[in-house]
Formats: structure tokens, sequence, C-alpha cells
């Protein structure tokens, strides 16, 4: 750990921005087209796709994209209880900043826990209910 403990809030909240980043993509494979489809609004989902074919690519690996998502939660939420009770600076300021920052971090987390559970039920459990 560093001095400061600066260094550590800062890989912690890049690692809860990348997490956030790929689990983004499991709603956007499975999740948005599933919700337009209910809502009955498979003209705009035909649009989204026309606009947007990399959306059939990520449907079609959504198990990696899964995989590598809950790989990047995993070493995020890793950072995330790590670093939960890393020193902040005694600089008032800088203290503060650094709280602010682990408050920021963790709610970015839990968005993308939030994301990654949503996709999931929409990409292997509505299916499988489904059937």
């Amino acid at each position: 750990m560093s001095k400061d403990g600066i260094t550590e809030s800062r890989s912690n909240f890049l690692a809860s921005i990348a997490s956030l980043f790929a689990t983004s993509s499991t709603l956007v494979c499975c999740a948005i087209p599933a919700l337009l489809v209910a809502l009955g609004a498979g003209a705009a989902l035909s649009s989204f796709v026309a606009a947007y074919p990399q959306v059939v690519w990520l449907s079609e690996h959504k198990e990696a994209v899964f995989f590598l998502a809950g790989l990047m939660m995993a070493c995020g939420g890793v950072l995330q209880w790590r670093n939960r009770h890393a020193p902040c600076p005694t600089d008032p300021a800088l203290r503060n900043a650094c709280l602010r920052t682990r408050k920021i971090s963790f709610a970015v987390y839990g968005l993308s826990a939030t994301f990654y559970v949503i996709g999931s039920w929409f990409a292997f459990v509505q299916p499988w209910l489904g059937e």
C-alpha cells in the first residue's frame, strides 16, 4: 500500500469503471432486446439492430460476454474488498476526496452488479422459464 492511499483509491475506482463497462455489454446483448420485445417494440429492436449490427454478435457470443464481465466483476470485487479500509491522507481535503472516491467506487460497483444480474436473468433464466 502507498503512504497516502491515493493509488489504491484510483485503482479501485478504475476497476469499478471497467466492470461497469463490461457489464453494460450484458445489458446491450440480452436485457435491452428482451425488454423491447416484451413491450411489443419489435420494430424498435429491428431499427436498433440495423443501426448497431454488433449487437447480434454480442448475442451470439453471450456466454463469452458474461464470462468476461463476471471476471471483471470478480477483479473489481477483490479490489473493493482489499481496499475497503485502505488509509486515506491526513490532509482534510485529500481525506474527503479519498472517502468520496471510495463511496462512488462502491456505488459504481453496485450498479455493475445490478446490470450483471439483470443481463443474466434475460440471457439465461428467462429463456429457460419460457420453455
